[in-house]
């Protein structure tokens, strides 16, 4: 079984809601996953409404999530952790504990557009351009994943 971790800031917006997609559209495989925040301001808090009603629309279910923030151990617990965007990368490389080898890596590494920030929607209020993004990636981070399996 494959143990993924999303990371983005707050844990609010585009973290959960990469969870919420791949969960959905990778229902068949057996995967762990997750999501927390390099920031501490909102743990324990559910998704932002606004993203909520956007996953929603779209058929997916974010209500039971809760924020959370990236601790070292995640580094043991998961196989595979996925950044949102390059400040979410550098922070989570800063913090891998020495000799680790979990990949980190960005999530349009799996999209039409590799290397590209997903923005983030808190701030820029485009909360369907945000998962329009990450749809796209997950897409292809699930092709990745059933590649692995054959």
């Amino acid at each position: 079984m494959t143990s993924i971790l999303f990371v983005c800031l707050g844990n609010i917006c585009r973290s959960p809601s990469a969870e919420g997609v791949v969960r959905a559209m990778a229902a068949d495989l057996e995967l762990t996953l997750d999501s927390a925040g390099t920031g501490p301001w909102h743990v324990g808090e559910a998704p932002y409404g606004p993203m909520q009603a956007v996953a929603n629309s779209r058929g997916y279910d974010l209500s039971t999530l809760r924020a959370r923030q990236i601790t070292r151990d995640d580094f043991d617990r998961f196989d595979l952790i996925i950044t949102m965007d390059k400040n979410n990368q550098r922070d989570v490389q800063a913090m891998r504990p020495k000799g680790n080898t979990t990949p980190v890596r960005m999530l349009s590494d799996y999209s039409k557009k590799p290397g590209t920030d997903v923005p983030d929607p808190y701030y820029s209020r485009d909360f369907d351009g945000t998962l329009d993004m990450i749809e796209d990636a997950a897409r292809g981070l699930i092709a990745a994943l059933r590649d692995q399996e054959q």
